[in-house]
């Protein structure tokens, strides 16, 4: 949580982006912008630029203010509810930080720092899906600062992945690229692939 210096500064900040704002055209170029940034294939690199083009069209002072704004914790957050701001001002902020929020915090962070994945694990679970009983893999991602993310699939939707990076890598590959243990894994991992999938005559 802030201070009450640091409160203080930060409602004073939020008050010169609710008059940077006010207009209602500014706040559809504004999301405008936020959605072509989310939605960009060129993501990452369009976030890094954000700040910039936010203080282009709002002006330096708002523009950092409002990713700032977008990135912090929801406790840091409700402090803006204290700020007197127009209603439709507060409402669009509140939407940005739920709809665009955590996809820059996130893009920020690992462009930040470019190793920002420190670790994985692997684990299998069943799950019962209608009347079947359905292989599913989760992976989770633990990042720099030891917040997990985790993506649980079907185990066919796992095997296409790990294909489908195995193809694109393999072209790129160098001889020392990659350690003999590794080489090793991959193809017991194969060979018990296919002992499993093999239909027994």
């Amino acid at each position: 949580m802030l201070d009450h210096e640091e409160k203080f500064l930060f409602k004073e900040e939020i008050g010169h982006l609710g008059t940077a704002m006010a207009d209602t055209a500014v706040l559809d170029n504004v999301e405008d912008l936020l959605t072509d940034v989310i939605t960009s294939p060129r993501f990452d690199s369009e976030v890094f630029t954000l700040e910039r083009s936010l203080q282009v069209m709002l002006g330096a002072r708002a523009g950092s203010t409002l990713v700032g704004l977008l990135t912090v914790t929801p406790e840091v957050f409700d402090e803006v509810a204290e700020v007197r701001i127009s209603p439709e001002v507060h409402e669009r902020l509140v939407a940005w930080r739920a709809r665009f929020g955590l996809a820059i915090d996130n893009a920020l962070n690992f462009l930040n720092n470019p190793d920002g994945i420190q670790g994985h694990t692997f684990a299998t679970q069943i799950a019962h899906i209608e009347d079947r009983r359905v292989l599913q893999g989760r992976l989770t991602l633990v990042r720099y600062n030891n917040e997990p993310q985790f993506f649980v699939a079907d185990a066919s939707v796992f095997l296409g992945l790990v294909s489908d990076v195995l193809e694109r890598l393999g072209p790129y590959l160098e001889p020392d690229a990659v350690d003999p243990e590794t080489i090793a894994r991959l193809k017991e991992a194969i060979a018990l692939v296919e002992r499993k999938t093999t239909p027994r005559g």
